[in-house]
């Protein structure tokens, strides 16, 4: 029996899962953030690390029994994440491994023969592809001084100031000065905004883009503006993707979501501006949303590495893996 380990290193936590040759889970192991970009990689090692012996503890494992680990690690962007990342991976006495940033974990779960595009908007963005040829492309990621507009924070960031720009009558009337006054404990904007200031904030949660989502939910025309044109900015990146990979002529292109404002969020007017936009260039896609935890894409990852032939039950065990 050939043993294969998958961990899914990210920027709140490190989730490692070892199968065997059939897709049936024997192991998981549970730590902190993985990404090394965060807090060093001496702290990702320790999580990665501690991921790995408690998931080949409940295998009931050693690590000479793994055939092929697979690292799907956040921050794993450019060359220079990789000097970092390979020589510190090699510490661990693995038989045979490799190593992606996570996005390519997203496109392996949506796409079966690994080749298509594939759209982050978790926290971040990020976009990438693989063509026929196995060429890969990666676009985004580095933040909104290098191009990126969309991903949670981004989104957040926007919400609040949408808010305020709607309270000032600077744009249309909107709930979210309501919600968002409501989501700091504040009963209108005009105290939210004064205390804001005077305690100097200028930045804002994460979880704020749940607000947003909710306005957008019964209607409120600025809400969806915004998550529309957030729609249009990750149908931009898809295209530039395709641009620089070729190689899509008359194909049908498989563009998967990932991330939880794409998988938990799936806003209708998000995804439809983003389908309208790829579409505008000519392409035919299809959108998918996978129902799979990510770290089965780097599971179907060390699958293909070792040859071993992917089937739909397999699919279907990660699957049921999710809602347990």
């Amino acid at each position: 029996m050939r043993y294969l380990m998958g961990v899914d290193g990210g920027g709140s936590k490190t989730y490692t899962v070892i199968t065997d040759e059939y897709g049936n889970k024997v192991g998981e192991g549970l730590s902190g953030r993985g990404n090394h970009q965060v807090e060093g990689i001496q702290f990702a090692m320790k999580n990665i690390k501690e991921s790995i012996d408690i998931a080949l503890a409940s295998a009931v494992l050693q690590y000479e029994d793994i055939s092929f680990t697979q690292f799907g690690l956040a921050g794993a962007d450019r060359e220079k994440d990789f000097a970092i990342l390979r020589p510190a991976l090699s510490t661990l006495p693995l038989r045979s491994w490799d190593v992606v940033c996570d996005t390519f974990e997203g496109l392996r779960i949506g796409s079966k023969n690994n080749v298509g595009i594939v759209l982050v908007c978790g926290s971040g963005t990020n976009a990438a592809g693989r063509n026929k040829e196995g060429r890969v492309v990666q676009i985004g990621g580095m933040g909104y001084l290098y191009g990126d507009a969309a991903g949670g924070i981004y989104l957040a960031r926007e919400t609040f100031r949408s808010a305020v720009r709607s309270w000032e009558q600077r744009e249309i009337p909107s709930i979210l000065t309501e919600k968002v006054s409501r989501f700091f404990g504040f009963q209108t904007m005009e105290q939210l905004v004064n205390d804001f200031l005077d305690q100097d904030i200028y930045e804002v949660p994460g979880e704020l883009t749940i607000v947003l989502h909710e306005a957008a939910a019964v209607g409120d025309q600025l809400a969806i503006q915004l998550l529309m044109k957030t729609g249009e900015e990750l149908g931009i990146a898809a295209n530039a993707v395709i641009k620089s990979l070729g190689s899509f002529e008359s194909d049908n292109i498989p563009v998967v979501l990932i991330g939880s404002i794409l998988q938990k969020g799936r806003n209708q007017h998000l995804i439809q501006s983003l389908t309208a936009k790829i579409e505008s260039e000519n392409y035919t896609i299809s959108v998918i949303i996978p129902d799979i935890e990510p770290v089965y894409g780097s599971i179907l990852l060390a699958m293909d590495h070792l040859s071993i032939k992917t089937t739909e039950e397999m699919y279907q065990k990660f699957r049921d893996e999710r809602r347990t």
